[in-house]
């Protein structure tokens, strides 16, 4: 018996939890395509391989969509730093590399295509209402999962 738990948003779950229940959500979108290089791309510079999760993708598509929610107006260039890591060069010192912007706008494209986000005014990506009540919903669901899990105690 699912409850209906209203009035909690996004910034209520654990991140790790609503990115793993919005990709599976994402996963069921018919009208979500995957780029044909999904399977041969890496997700920047600093990594030597590919990931290797199949559903890589969705996963990093649900988490702009979080992080679009949380910090509106944020472009590509940003993003390509938050998911930028140390490229190791072997003996010599490491150094800071962006992500690849490649992946980080197909996944936007795909959320604008869905009509999750879209484009701001003043630049970067901006929340729709359609999209904010979507993540929402499935913030609400998360939760209403997790307090039936430790048996109602809320």
């Amino acid at each position: 018996m699912q409850r209906s738990i209203t009035g909690f948003t996004v910034k209520d779950v654990a991140p790790a939890d609503f990115v793993s229940a919005y990709s599976a959500h994402l996963k069921t979108q018919e009208d979500f395509e995957l780029p044909k290089w999904v399977d041969i791309a890496k997700t920047g510079t600093h990594k030597e391989l590919a990931p290797y999760d199949p559903d890589w993708f969705y996963i990093r598509v649900a988490s702009l969509a979080r992080k679009v929610y949380l910090r509106q107006g944020t472009g590509v260039g940003a993003y390509r730093k938050v998911y930028g890591g140390s490229k190791s060069n072997g003996t010599r010192p490491s150094h800071f590399r962006k992500a690849s912007g490649g992946v980080i706008r197909a996944g936007l494209k795909q959320l604008e295509k869905l009509g999750i986000i879209e484009k701001h005014p003043n630049g970067g990506r901006r929340v729709t209402r359609k999209g904010q009540v979507e993540m929402d919903t499935k913030a609400s669901e998360i939760l209403a999962t997790q307090i039936e899990a430790t048996g109602g105690a809320e």
